[in-house]
């Protein structure tokens, strides 16, 4: 035998030698079933209850930038399915995506806030939940909970909060205090505002001592004409994250969600979150089922998912807004104190409340909405 085939067959040798050991390793390793790590070093919880189904993918619509990678990814990886996710800026974006048939809306579960929430089940494209299938419910706050009153039915609560103004207290040297100082000259081309139709209007309302859920037809037109004066004062509508150009410098001051105004003070606690005098405007986020999922099984093992405790503080901290898990909640203060100490201590995100009591919360306007979309158009042109 000469030199080369010996080497040959020792290399062979080796080779399976080395296959061997890698099935042996990867069978021990499944057998001891080891923990599930993210990208980002996050260590997965396992489901509690694990639930069972048959479907390998799941479909999701959210909103861009608020829920963590990691529950995403964890999800993925502690079943072993493929979770596939779609993003939107607004809830109209949301309804003219799944208002257009079952035959090209392809999502499974989807993210509507507040008055959408309504419009979703008045048109059946959300599906009664069964909450025998939703163990994890128990998990939630009852009293923040059923400020989603009957809407409870069909979505599980995510997260609730503010919508109000944010400034730099280093650039902006006459704050706001009410909607109404919005229009002052002094801040023209100055401020971001989320791109929520309903919210701008109903500011322009509350300044005009009328109601956000206003259906009067003057009293829209005169909102309209408030809001043509505003607009001078708009340098930028982002949705997708409105803290951007407010920690860049790009504006000073803006109209945004409380959790988005909790982590501009944190990286810059010069940001001051102002609730208006004539009361903030409230929302209430859930995830439900859409009424032709193609996937209905494995969306309740995602929403069962989502809503543990173990899994939902990380909320806490990426995205905080009012929470509304207890277990979350109660698991942050035991294992991560310092994210529990946070929350706790800020109103911005822990919302009094005196001010969730003194705020207005949007409503299904039914064909009213078309007005509102109407009068939305027309400023923004």
């Amino acid at each position: 035998m000469n030199i080369q085939h010996k080497i040959y067959r020792f290399g062979r040798l080796i080779l399976v030698a080395f296959m061997l050991f890698a099935v042996a390793g990867c069978a021990a390793k499944s057998e001891s079933s080891g923990p599930h790590v993210t990208s980002t070093g996050f260590v997965c919880p396992e489901p509690s209850p694990r639930v069972e189904f048959e479907s390998t993918e799941i479909n999701i619509y959210t909103w861009t930038e608020y829920v963590p990678a990691d529950i995403i990814d964890c999800f993925g990886l502690v079943y072993g399915v493929d979770v596939n996710v779609d993003y939107f800026s607004s809830n109209e974006e949301l309804y003219s995506k799944v208002s257009i048939g079952a035959d090209v809306n392809p999502y499974d579960v989807i993210h509507p806030s507040d008055y959408m929430i309504d419009v979703l089940i008045r048109e059946g494209i959300m599906q009664e939940l069964d909450e025998s299938k939703l163990p994890n419910l128990k998990n939630l706050d009852t009293g923040l909970a059923s400020a989603y009153g009957d809407t409870i039915n069909y979505v599980v609560p995510y997260q609730m909060g503010t919508q109000a103004i944010v400034y730099n207290s280093e650039t902006v040297e006459n704050p706001p205090t009410s909607w109404a100082d919005l229009w002052s000259p002094e801040y023209e081309n100055r401020m971001v505002s989320i791109d929520d139709s309903r919210v701008i209007i109903g500011a322009a309302l509350l300044t005009l001592g009328y109601s956000v859920n206003s259906t009067d037809e003057t009293e829209l037109e005169e909102a309209k004409q408030k809001l043509l004066e505003l607009m001078p004062n708009i340098r930028v509508f982002d949705s997708d994250s409105p803290k951007t150009p407010l920690l860049s410098g790009e504006v000073d001051l803006g109209i945004v969600w409380n959790g988005e105004a909790f982590l501009i003070q944190q990286e810059n606690p010069a940001f001051e979150y102002v609730f208006p005098e004539e009361g903030s405007i409230i929302f209430y986020d859930g995830m439900g089922i859409s009424a032709n999922a193609p996937h209905p099984d494995i969306s309740y093992a995602w929403l069962n998912y989502l809503i543990q405790g173990d899994v939902f503080w990380i909320v806490l901290v990426e995205q905080p807004y009012t929470n509304p898990n207890a277990a979350a909640l109660e698991f942050a203060k035991t294992n991560h104190p310092e994210a529990y100490e946070a929350y706790m201590a800020s109103p911005i995100t822990n919302t009094p409340a005196d001010i969730f009591a003194k705020g207005h919360e949007v409503e299904d306007l039914a064909e009213t909405l078309l007005i509102y979309d109407q009068i939305w158009t027309e400023i923004r042109e």
